[in-house]
């Protein structure tokens, strides 16, 4: 079953609210309006995030329409590309993250570009947080620094992804000497 999303400015939303379950639970996607922790079903639209919906396009899951029409895929991404800063290089890692199995949101409340869950909200607690960087850039000390302070104070580990057709990940752990 192909299910529907209505394009918005910075956003798409389900409105169905079966199918908006039925897209959460497989997978989390997306988040219920109004809903701070959904558990089990709920009763709202499902708000999602471009990239996510860019994944689900891509899977086959979802059809977008905008003023009543289908968009095309690559109309969507050029849509999505022009709102959303970097959207490339972030999908690229979002979508090598969700082929391995895990569960990634958007991270902008831990400082980072995603959070990243190998279960999912409600069942963990997010142990990464992921800033995708571009290939050659030089990370200086106080970002290293700055990176470290923030994944520790939420308790996360950091990770660093250099987008690609396979993104490069790096993982720090924090420790005391």
């Amino acid at each position: 079953m192909k299910y529907s999303g209505y394009l918005l400015d910075r956003s798409v939303i389900i409105w169905d609210t079966e199918e908006a379950n039925e897209i959460y639970k497989n997978g989390f996607y997306g988040k219920p309006l109004g809903v701070t922790k959904p558990r089990g079903q709920f009763d709202s639209p499902l708000v999602m995030d471009f990239i996510e919906c860019m994944y689900l396009l891509e899977k086959g899951i979802i059809d977008i329409y905008s003023g009543g029409k289908l968009v095309e895929a690559e109309e969507l991404r050029g849509i999505f590309e022009a709102k959303y800063d970097r959207f490339d290089d972030k999908y690229s890692v979002y979508r090598a993250l969700r082929d391995m199995g895990l569960v990634v949101i958007p991270g902008m409340k831990f400082g980072g570009d995603f959070a990243v869950y190998r279960k999912g909200p409600g069942l963990e607690h997010a142990p990464y947080i992921v800033n995708v960087v571009k290939g050659g850039h030089q990370l200086g000390a106080s970002e290293l620094v700055l990176a470290g302070r923030l994944a520790r104070s939420v308790r996360k580990r950091f990770i660093i992804a250099v987008p690609g057709k396979q993104p490069t990940l790096l993982g720090f752990d924090w420790w005391k000497p």
